[in-house]
């Protein structure tokens, strides 16, 4: 290939990421079929109430032609309203509230409107995936800061919230080039439910240094625990933040590719301009469906159907761990749970391929899991560079958004592994 024909470097890498290597490994397991507790999809539809407003809408002209590129403004009232009472305050749905395609695209807009190439963003190890092409893409440079899981993680079940930051460590991570900070609260794999002292301690850095916090918070309808939203903890600091929000999260549509962000005007304008640059508007009539979920969810009990049902869910497939007797950090929110293997005694001769030879032990695991007993979990190294993959090659991580009667099927195949675990 000649040097006119080479990809650019940002997508040139070559090693196969995880979502490939467990998604073709579940197709060609023998074990068919898969029960598939990877990637965090959910199992089931969105409540009547929404998908009937998504059906409602496709029926309307003006829902089905471009949107406004800020948003739909139902929708944008309708965030405004549904955050109203953990803000304190209305958002302003013309000035501080953005529709975009999906968090992912929400996030991408952030960083486009704000790093310059050699910039520098603060990213906690783990990290979800996306945001580190999503700040390569305009140049920006990437300081990982690891959490640190508890010492006792690897044979005692504990608390999510046991996986904490260094914030010395964190200080010294900061340079005169640090312009972003990535916060994830409740967390992805974790399920760590920041608490506001941790909060403070991070706003107050930002606030010393000048750094925006860029608040990943798509599981905030789904926590166990007492939940701070970080902008929330003062005027100081809701000028440096903007929070990003997941309305497949919210509403169990995964695929609706419907997310916002939120944060003060100086800065949602410039994120609206990136936003405008790269799709332009999101889908319309899927807007207004969640435009009309926010202003009914309320009146269905919906918001606390889903902590209910997700804490049942929780504590339904986790029961398993308990049997088996092995440890796992219990989550605080979101519906990930990291599971600890250091128990298990993989063969020492199983046939893995060179692929996941060479990855971290988590990926063999994986592999293992699939291949021989039919369930499909993440292996969360992925989520770390590769300096720091150790502190994770232990753990799985398990989506609990799936039927009941899958996650009993799943269980029912992990009771397979008693006979690899050691005494």
């Amino acid at each position: 290939m000649s040097a006119k024909l080479q990809p650019a470097a940002r997508v040139s890498n070559r090693r196969q990421d995880v979502w490939s290597i467990i998604n073709e490994a579940a197709a060609a397991s023998p074990k068919q079929p898969i029960v598939n507790m990877g990637q965090g999809f959910f199992g089931y539809n969105p409540p009547d109430f929404i998908l009937n407003a998504a059906k409602g809408a496709l029926d309307r002209v003006e829902c089905n032609q471009y949107s406004p590129t800020k948003g739909r403004p139902r929708l944008k009232k309708a965030i405004s309203d549904a955050y109203a009472p953990h803000w304190g305050r209305k958002l302003d749905p013309e000035t501080e509230i953005t529709i975009t395609t999906g968090a992912n695209e929400g996030m991408l807009s952030a960083f486009m409107a704000f790093i310059e190439p050699g910039d520098e963003v603060i990213v906690f190890e783990p990290f979800f995936d996306q945001y580190i092409s999503n700040i390569e893409m305009p140049g920006g440079k990437i300081v990982y800061v690891p959490m640190h899981p508890p010492e006792e993680g690897g044979f005692k079940t504990l608390s999510a919230a046991e996986w904490t930051i260094d914030f010395a460590e964190l200080e010294r991570a900061i340079t005169p080039r640090t312009k972003m900070l990535v916060l994830n609260t409740p967390h992805n794999p974790v399920g760590k439910v920041y608490s506001r002292e941790e909060l403070v301690k991070i706003a107050d850095l930002c606030l010393k240094h000048q750094i925006i916090i860029l608040s990943d918070e798509v599981y905030d309808r789904l926590f166990y625990v007492p939940f701070t939203r970080i902008a929330t903890l003062s005027p100081e600091v809701e000028k440096i933040t903007i929070t990003v929000g997941s309305a497949g999260k919210n509403f169990y549509a995964t695929g609706w590719r419907v997310g916002w962000l939120m944060g003060p005007p100086d800065l949602i304008q410039y994120v609206s301009a990136a936003h405008t640059r790269i799709c332009y508007s999101s889908v319309s009539p899927l807007q207004e469906a969640c435009a009309i979920g926010f202003e009914q969810a309320e009146a269905e009990g919906f918001w606390d159907t889903c902590i209910t049902d997700m804490r049942s869910k929780m504590t339904l497939f986790n029961s398993i761990w308990d049997e088996l007797g092995l440890p796992y950090s219990e989550p605080e929110g979101g519906y990930f749970v990291m599971a600890n293997f250091s128990k298990v005694e993989l063969p020492a001769d199983y046939p893995f391929p060179a692929h996941v030879a060479e990855r971290p032990r988590d990926f063999q695991l994986a592999w293992f899991l699939i291949q021989e007993l039919g369930v499909a979990a993440i292996p969360p190294s992925e989520f770390y560079t590769d300096a720091n993959a150790h502190i994770v090659e232990d753990y799985l991580r398990f989506a609990v958004c799936k039927p009941d009667e899958v996650l009993e099927d799943a269980k029912e195949r992990l009771r397979g592994l008693k006979k690899y675990i050691k005494n």
